[in-house]
């Protein structure tokens, strides 16, 4: 059981880029956006859950854990006061999960920034300078591009089949580094690169999602659904042209239209109206381009349900999965052949309310010392192409693999 913490919130003047206060080999949580968010650092509670009672588990610890905490909190922004951050397992098995209190957080909202310090912690000031990765080699992971391949063909045959609609295959790349890797060095550089999307660290799980899953506010909930993707090719004419061809695809459109039904469902029973796009818009970010949708609703049971807990209910939606669910994640289990750990699972932070922001960890890696475990996945319907597929899973590495380069 943890014990009761002791939390002291106050305001700081506005300073420079947030990420420029992480020190360094701290624990560093980060949750950014156009260096609005949270970024915290140290471990003053944490659970580490998994199985098919990871959400569940980690929901339970933490009302416990801010029933017993004592809490002054001069700032009352979301995200000031005692909050939490979370990395969860994509698969149930084995699901490995983590929610952490930070000991020391700093939050900027709308033009305040403020200081979140838990029981006996310090604030010293800005923190050395990231150091940049060295000798960086990159390697295939669990299996090469043909074999790869192959697996979408084969995903491809069981959707012909009947056996289901659509199922989101995924890759990973495995970088290797001279030293240890700094991960305050390629959060700047995500941070700096793809301004649209969060850039989050936790316990080792970083990248820069375009996907938010779901955040509540004060009533409020959203949920922002990207599924089809075509790659830039940096001539905006050109991209402009694909930009159309993408809002016109009938793949894409169908993939993208069982993403956002997923979402609409899973969020429906807790929300007491709701607004569903009937159409996507082409959100432009540097690498790719995606149809996205933004779902809204307004939740009635706020009171018993945390934006965790509507995370759990959305996880795996479609646009990570596949439809149907269930068969699309037995699908991914038999045919990937890897562990997907905490790639494409819930990610971001929560609050005493049980409001908070929870992306998708796409865009993403797992660093553990010198190595880094790239991750990369696409939809797969009746019409996909086994090359096409691969080129757009070569796209989607590239945020994370431009981050480790030391220019």
């Amino acid at each position: 059981m943890t014990s009761s913490l002791t939390v002291r919130t106050t305001e700081l003047p506005v300073g420079g880029p947030l990420l420029d206060l992480l020190p360094a080999d701290a624990d560093p949580v980060t949750w950014l956006r156009r260096d609005e968010g949270l970024v915290g650092w140290g471990v003053a509670a944490q659970i580490r859950t998994n199985g098919l009672t990871r959400f569940s588990d980690a929901d339970k610890w933490w009302t416990e854990t801010c029933a017993r905490a004592e809490i002054h909190d001069a700032v009352t922004e979301p995200g000031s006061g005692l909050v939490c951050f979370g990395t969860f397992g994509f698969a149930d098995d084995p699901g490995d999960s983590v929610l952490t209190v930070p000991r020391v957080v700093i939050g900027r909202r709308a033009g305040r920034t403020w200081l979140t310090l838990v029981d006996d912690a310090t604030y010293d000031g800005p923190a050395s300078a990231p150091v940049a990765p060295e000798g960086v080699v990159f390697a295939d992971g669990a299996l090469d591009s043909e074999h790869w391949m192959a697996v979408v063909a084969e995903g491809v045959r069981r959707i012909e089949a009947g056996d289901l609609e659509k199922v989101v295959l995924a890759r990973d790349l495995i970088a290797t580094a001279a030293a240890p890797i700094d991960v305050r060095w390629p959060l700047a550089r995500l941070a700096t690169s793809y301004p649209m999307c969060w850039t989050f660290h936790v316990d080792g799980m970083f990248g820069a999602t375009p996907e938010m899953l779901v955040r509540r506010e004060r009533g409020l909930v959203t949920s922002r659904v990207l599924a089809g993707t075509i790659r830039r090719t940096g001539a905006d004419e050109r991209d402009l042209a694909l930009a159309a061809t993408l809002a016109r695809s009938s793949k894409d459109l169908e993939e993208h239209e069982y993403a956002v039904r997923s979402v609409a469902d899973a969020l429906e029973p807790h929300c007491s109206s709701m607004n569903v796009p009937e159409a996507p818009f082409v959100l432009h970010l540097p690498n790719v381009m995606h149809l996205a949708s933004d779902v809204a609703g307004v939740v009635h049971d706020a009171s018993t349900v945390s934006s965790l807990h509507l995370a759990a209910s959305l996880h795996p939606s479609a646009a990570v999965g596949g439809t149907p669910t269930a068969e699309a994640v037995r699908l991914i289990s038999e045919l990937e052949g890897m562990d997907r750990g905490r790639y494409a699972g819930p990610v971001g932070w929560m609050d005493t309310t049980g409001d908070g922001e929870w992306g998708i960890a796409l865009r993403s890696a797992e660093v553990s010392g010198d190595t880094v475990r790239l991750f990369a996945g696409c939809g797969i319907v009746a019409d996909s192409d086994p090359e096409a597929e691969l080129a757009e899973a070569q796209a989607k590495f590239v945020p994370v693999r431009d981050s480790l380069a030391a220019g």
